[in-house]
């Protein structure tokens, strides 16, 4: 059931979004499902955005996933993989982890350390807000900078 809603609600989103969300969808896995997935794999490559529901028809849940379809590439910048998990019933590894309680929002940074967890549903500009004023993005975002200024 919640994979033919997270299908579902997949579509809808890219039907309603413009062709070049199509494009970026492909770069972004929004929704990946949580199950058999271990957090240690993606250390030190991605930081990973856990949404988590007791239910795929919890009302935070589907308004934080349409949040999350806004601008998928502020997310590809920043190197997130977007995890769900709407089955306490199945306990996840991500789930057994991170441990949540209802819907909740949990971030947690390349170097695998929680950077935060919300209760609410956020906006994109919060999430990257949130994610750029960490101490391991602030150095990629420098390493960026100091590249382009040696290729000049």
């Amino acid at each position: 059931m919640k994979h033919i809603f997270l299908s579902a609600l997949s579509a809808i989103s890219i039907m309603f979004a413009p062709a070049s969300f199509a494009q970026d969808a492909a770069t972004v896995e929004l929704g990946q499902n949580a199950s058999g997935i271990d957090l240690a794999d993606f250390k030190w490559t991605n930081r990973v955005l856990v949404v988590f529901a007791d239910n795929p028809l919890d009302l935070n849940f589907v308004r934080q996933m349409n949040l999350l379809t806004d601008r998928p590439e502020l997310l590809t910048e920043r190197d997130v993989v977007v995890l769900t998990d709407t089955d306490p019933d199945t306990l996840s590894p991500v789930r057994k982890t991170l441990r949540p309680r209802g819907f909740s929002l949990v971030v947690v940074d390349k170097n695998g350390a929680v950077m935060f967890r919300k209760p609410d549903p956020w906006d994109l500009r919060e999430i990257t807000r949130a994610i750029d004023k960490t101490p391991l993005r602030q150095q990629e975002i420098k390493a960026a900078k100091d590249a382009a200024q040696a290729a000049r």
